[in-house]
């Protein structure tokens, strides 16, 4: 089962399938964009039946949830994920498999410190 849509829409899902992701703020956070993107990216989503948004407990906060289309999409996410996985096997011996985790989580959590740093003219909460 292959995809043709962008790599951000099938991690959004998946976030929202299976990583208990419920707000836009915390799928902007996990995916390292802004709140603008975000909802421009959940308004695709909402648009091609991938998720829905439901009233949360909060009048101003809406839960997001997959549909069972979202789902199927994220089962081609996971199929791709497992195929480049063997294909990693397969040119790289596992000490260099190793390094690659270890630079790869490192990167992330680069990313993610950057992320939680306020931009240029913000000041810190």
């Amino acid at each position: 089962m292959r995809s043709r849509r962008p790599l951000t829409q099938l991690l959004a899902v998946k976030f929202i399938a299976m990583r208990g992701v419920r707000t836009q703020a915390e799928l902007a956070e996990r995916l390292l964009v802004d709140a603008p993107a975000v909802s421009r990216l959940v308004d695709r989503l909402e648009e091609e039946g991938l998720v829905k948004r439901c009233a949360g407990e909060d009048r101003r906060c809406v839960k997001l949830q997959a549909t069972d289309a979202g789902r199927v999409a994220m089962e081609a996410l996971e199929e791709a994920t497992r195929s480049l996985d063997e294909d990693a096997a397969r040119i790289l011996t596992e000490s260099e498999l190793v390094e690659l985790n270890r630079l790869l989580e490192k990167l992330l959590e680069g990313w993610s410190q950057v992320a939680a740093q306020p931009g240029e003219g913000e000041s810190p909460s």
